[in-house]
């Protein structure tokens, strides 16, 4: 190979790292792009999502907030070091219909982290439909890898503004209502649901 040839082979390969190490670049914050904020009767909380590690669970979530499914839900479990849950009871604590629940996406390597979002999902792994939670603190027992039933909670997104709103959402008074503990004395509505970007 000439030396002429040679510089052209090098610079082309120059080339295609650099394109490389810029569309990787452009892929990871676009993984976390996307954001959605609650308006809620304690104040807002914007969460960012994550479709790259849970597309089923974004696509599913930002369904439910374009069908405005969210808008005059609770958060109706609050337990204060653990998470606070909302997203499919009225205020008088009646579950809203929901479509059918999705597959379990808890092995994508998220960790449910303070301030991380997740669906709430049964005993049954790939139960998951509208409702979610917000961890208070880490909760690594949550990950699929600690869980004890060996599938664990699928993190979506996470908080990245209002985790002080998130925290006084878990400092309030709680108590039973029919089956349901720990729900709200007084109830914290999600009043609206809005796609920021």
């Amino acid at each position: 190979m000439t030396v002429a040839a040679r510089l052209r082979f090098h610079s082309a390969r120059a080339v295609l790292a650099l394109l490389a190490a810029a569309s990787l670049s452009a892929l990871s914050p676009a993984a976390w792009a996307q954001k959605v904020r609650l308006s809620t009767t304690r104040g807002d909380i914007l969460i960012e999502l994550n479709a790259e590690k849970a597309p089923k669970s974004v696509d599913n979530f930002l369904q439910y907030v374009k069908a405005g499914h969210y808008e005059g839900t609770i958060f109706h479990r609050v337990i204060p070091d653990f998470m606070i849950q909302g997203g499919g009871m009225t205020p008088d604590m009646q579950q809203k219909p929901t479509r059918a629940p999705i597959a379990l996406e808890s092995r994508n390597g998220l960790s449910n982290q303070r301030g991380t979002v997740a669906m709430a999902r049964t005993m049954v792994p790939d139960s998951a439909t509208a409702q979610f939670f917000i961890n208070t603190k880490d909760n690594p027992f949550l990950d699929q890898p600690n869980a004890r039933d060996g599938e664990g909670y699928a993190v979506f997104g996470r908080v990245v503004s209002g985790m002080e709103v998130v925290d006084a959402i878990r400092a309030v008074s709680t108590g039973s209502r029919g089956m349901h503990q720990n729900v709200p004395i007084e109830p914290i509505i999600i009043r609206k649901v809005q796609i920021e970007n």
